[in-house]
C-alpha cells in the first residue's frame, strides 16, 4: 500500500519550504503538481528530479480515482499546488477523499499557507475566525455578503489583484465603511505589504495605488 503526502510549498520566499518537504519530494515515486511549469522552478532550485504529473482543477475529477488506485497498488505520491497548502482554495480535496475511500493513508505536512501570516499581521482578533477563501465571482455573491455582514468572527478572504478594489467596495457596502480590516499582499516576497484601516480607507488606498500580487483580505467581525 502506498501513501499520499500533501506537501505545502512556499507562497513567496523559497526558503520557507521545510526540510521534511524537500526530503519527501526527492523520495516519493511521483509528484502531482497543479502546474508543472510553476513547480518546475521550485524543484530545479532544490535539485529535485522526481517525475511530475499535472493534477489541477480541470482534470482532478478524472484523475483522482486513478491516482488513488495507483497508490493502493503501492506507489507513494506527493501532492503540491503552485503555492501554499494544497486543497486550501486549490485542488486537492477530491484526491484526498478518493484516497481515504480507497483505504490509502493520507498525511498533510505542516507548512506555508497564505492566510495565517495575513491573519496574525492584521492585528484583528484571531482566537476565532472564519476562512472564506474566494467569494463567488457572480452567482451567490450578494447572498454570501449579506450573510457575512452578520458574522461576529474575523473573516479571511483571498482575492486577485484584478478584483480587490471591487471586493473591498462591496465589503464596505454590506459591512459598513468604518469596519476595521487589513489587506496583505505578496506574503513573504520582496515587496510584501500589509495595509490596515477601515474598509473605506483601504478601498481608497488600492484605488489610488494599482493592486499587484496576490491578496489576503482580513475583516473584523460585527
Amino acid at each position: 500500500m502506498g501513501k499520499l503526502y500533501v506537501v505545502p510549498t512556499p507562497v513567496g520566499n523559497l526558503e520557507d519550504i521545510t526540510l521534511r518537504a524537500l526530503k519527501l519530494l526527492k523520495e516519493c515515486d511521483l509528484i502531482l503538481a497543479e502546474d508543472t511549469r510553476t513547480s518546475g522552478f521550485l524543484l530545479k532550485h532544490f535539485g529535485i528530479e522526481t517525475h511530475m504529473q499535472s493534477h489541477h482543477k480541470f482534470n482532478e475529477h478524472q484523475s483522482a480515482m486513478h491516482m488513488a488506485e495507483r497508490m493502493k497498488g503501492g506507489e507513494t505520491m506527493a501532492l503540491i499546488s503552485d503555492a501554499g497548502t494544497p486543497a486550501i482554495s486549490d485542488p486537492g480535496f477530491l484526491l484526498v477523499r478518493e484516497c481515504i475511500q480507497a483505504g490509502v493513508a493520507v498525511e498533510c505536512l505542516p507548512g506555508a499557507t497564505a492566510f495565517v501570516p495575513a491573519l496574525v499581521e492584521s492585528g484583528l482578533p484571531n482566537d476565532r475566525f472564519c476562512f472564506e477563501g474566494f467569494l463567488p465571482p457572480k452567482k451567490g455573491r450578494q447572498t454570501r455578503l449579506k450573510l457575512l455582514a452578520e458574522e461576529s468572527r474575523t473573516m479571511v478572504f483571498y482575492e486577485s489583484p484584478y478584483r480587490v478594489v471591487k471586493t473591498l467596495t462591496q465589503l464596505a457596502e454590506y459591512m459598513g465603511d468604518e469596519r476595521a480590516a487589513s489587506v496583505s499582499r505578496e506574503i513573504s516576497k520582496m515587496f510584501a505589504e500589509t495595509v490596515r484601516g477601515t474598509l473605506r480607507e483601504l478601498t481608497v488606498h488600492f484605488t489610488e495605488k494599482e493592486p499587484r500580487g496576490e491578496f489576503v483580505i482580513v475583516v473584523a467581525g460585527k
